[in-house]
């Protein structure tokens, strides 16, 4: 399967995912200005939920220009992806965030780091991206300041950091600086596994911790007269 050139980068081999998430924010800002009203409208919850479903059903197909290009979008919440489709044999697996520019503080859970080890061992064609479209409110419409459609491994480490959920969640530290780079999966995999031992070593210290305040709490109920 091919796709438009104009969207493969100079190896012809990977799609120029900068210029597909441009038309994506074209698209949103031409079409998706009045998708909520009302309460819905300062709900990012709602905002999110509205936006998934317009990308994977509308944005998505008209950024990629290619009718040979199946765009699926019926995951279930509990899958990875909000959307997916297949190019050059390669597996794109995206997660959709949205971002209120004028939220002093998001933290947007992206994937269970085992997950993610997972899916890449599984085959080197497997790629998860997160696109995440940062809008305002002015005037009851919604404003698509910019968008960002990146593998994540080109999210730059300082970014990011480790959340204390199921077996370590990888999380944006705060969605209003996000920073970017060309390291390779190997390096930023590599990363992950070094930090996920440092992770681990914090967790098993906090547990100990905890233990050692519940044997406390035991010996003084065993103690009560």
């Amino acid at each position: 399967m091919t796709i438009t050139t104009s969207f493969l980068t100079n190896n012809m081999k990977d799609l120029d995912l900068d210029s597909i998430a441009e038309r994506i924010k074209d698209f949103l800002n031409q079409n998706c200005q009045h998708l909520l009203a009302g309460e819905a409208l300062n709900s990012p919850r709602s905002v999110g939920d509205a936006l998934q479903v317009e990308i994977g059903e509308r944005a998505m197909p008209f950024a990629l220009n290619d009718d040979r290009i199946e765009v699926r979008n019926n995951f279930s919440r509990r899958s990875m992806e909000d959307l997916a489709f297949s190019v050059n044999g390669k597996y794109y697996a995206i997660d959709v965030k949205t971002h209120n520019i004028f939220t002093d503080f998001n933290m947007p859970n992206l994937i269970s780091a085992q997950r993610l080890a997972d899916f890449y061992k599984t085959d080197d064609n497997n790629y998860f991206c997160i696109i995440i479209v940062s809008y305002k409110i002015e005037n009851g419409e919604l404003v698509y300041t910019d968008c960002h459609f990146k593998p994540i491994e080109n999210f730059d480490w300082k970014c990011l950091t480790l959340g204390a959920l199921g077996c370590g969640q990888i999380q944006i530290k705060n969605a209003n600086n996000l920073l970017f780079s060309e390291m390779s999966r190997k390096a930023w995999m590599l990363n992950l596994c070094t930090r996920m031992d440092t992770f681990y070593n914090k967790e098993i210290g906090k547990i100990g911790k905890r233990k050692n305040w519940f044997s406390q709490i035991k010996d003084d109920w065993e103690n009560k007269k």
